[in-house]
């Protein structure tokens, strides 16, 4: 009876051991990759605000499995290549999962390295299609899709009426790959919609009057746009200067309110996007508690969705280590592909599929009003 007592001691000290001992004494380190600086800057700094919240909640209910979580920081400016040197930093810190990031081919840059350590990647706001096909194990997304969010934008297209259509894009994995998603569906279609154009600006200049003048010289009823908000904004801002009156679809990457700050109002007015549902207009409760426990603390609700999707990665993780009882990568990994379903998130329902995927219709219409405000489409 003695050993049989020492036998079970034994085997829940050594489980508790391997609990601690991954992420240092009575611990979880969780890492947050991010733009907090560059041009998406207030992506990032909302993204840290959202799950600094979070982890002041977890710790003052007693943390995951009684141990603290400890949130830790890297900048990834929005580069690949500062996110590689980000992902190694973070690795080297043995967090056992990384929310973010932001731009799709920053998250590109990045999750090999975290795959090969074995760190659970978690990103918020990177929806091209290769990501996943990777089929990399630690590899998870809470955001959707581009081929979903091509859909969504083809949808929108035939419904508007527009008939013949420039695309426009900026060579970024994601930007491209959305605008060759989306003009492969419209090609597909009957319905005598036309492609007039299709080609890349260059992001980051301050001058787009001649990419406006070469794309109204083809003619288009409407320019979907698949870049970034910075972008979006000073073409929005320049066609108006130019007394072009052509409307313009954005994909969800031009989902911020800098958008409306850099064009002005006036030029953004009837600017129509694709994006998850804004924070304002999501419907659950849990939702509903995190913008006023943000509100109360930050004094005013979040303005990003993707900060939002990235409070919904950290509690996924938090789920998973709470449920397994492990940090062990793999298990954690096998509980988020089989394991967890309908998990009550802030944007919904969440779900993963083999691939990292997140299950179900996430995207909606936006459009800008009068006063710049974003009004979601019926």
């Amino acid at each position: 009876m003695k050993r049989w007592i020492v036998g079970v001691l034994a085997f829940c000290s050594g489980l508790f051991f391997s609990l601690v001992v991954a992420n240092g004494a009575n611990e979880v380190k969780i890492g947050l990759m991010g733009p907090m600086t560059g041009k998406w800057a207030s992506e990032g700094q909302e993204m840290k605000q959202v799950l600094d919240l979070l982890v002041e909640d977890v710790n003052a209910k007693g943390g995951v499995n009684g141990m603290k979580v400890n949130l830790v920081v890297e900048d990834d400016g929005g580069d690949p290549r500062t996110a590689a040197l980000a992902a190694q930093k973070l690795v080297t810190q043995k967090v056992i999962a990384v929310i973010g990031t932001y731009g799709s081919a920053v998250t590109e840059a990045s999750q090999g390295i975290f795959n090969e350590a074995k760190v659970i990647q978690i990103a918020n706001g990177s929806t091209a299609i290769r990501l996943t096909e990777k089929k990399l194990p630690y590899f998870f997304r809470t955001c959707p899709r581009d081929d979903e969010q091509a859909k969504v934008a083809v949808q929108t297209i035939r419904k508007l009426g527009f008939k013949n259509i420039a695309i426009l894009h900026d060579n970024t994995t994601y930007a491209k790959g959305l605008a060759e998603e989306a003009k492969g569906l419209l090609e597909k279609e009957a319905g005598g919609v036309k492609i007039v154009f299709f080609d890349a600006l260059t992001p980051g200049e301050q001058d787009y009057t001649a990419i406006l003048t070469k794309l109204k010289s083809a003619s288009p009823d409407m320019v979907f746009f698949t870049g970034y908000y910075p972008e979006a904004g000073l073409l929005l801002k320049q066609k108006k200067e130019m007394k072009w009156d052509v409307p313009f679809i954005g994909g969800d990457a031009t989902n911020n309110p800098d958008l409306v700050k850099i064009a002005g109002k006036e030029a953004a007015v009837g600017f129509y996007f694709l994006s998850a549902p804004l924070p304002k207009d999501l419907p659950s409760g849990e939702a509903k508690t995190l913008l006023e426990a943000f509100s109360k603390k930050y004094g005013n609700p979040p303005n990003s969705i993707y900060a939002v999707l990235a409070g919904d990665g950290f509690r996924v993780i938090i789920k998973a280590i709470e449920t397994t009882k492990s940090t062990d990568p793999d298990k954690l990994a096998d509980y988020l592909h089989k394991e967890l379903k309908d998990f009550p998130g802030f944007t919904g329902s969440i779900a993963f599929d083999e691939k990292g995927d997140r299950v179900g219709e996430v995207y909606r219409v936006y459009k800008v009003d009068e006063k710049g405000q974003f009004i979601l489409q019926p």
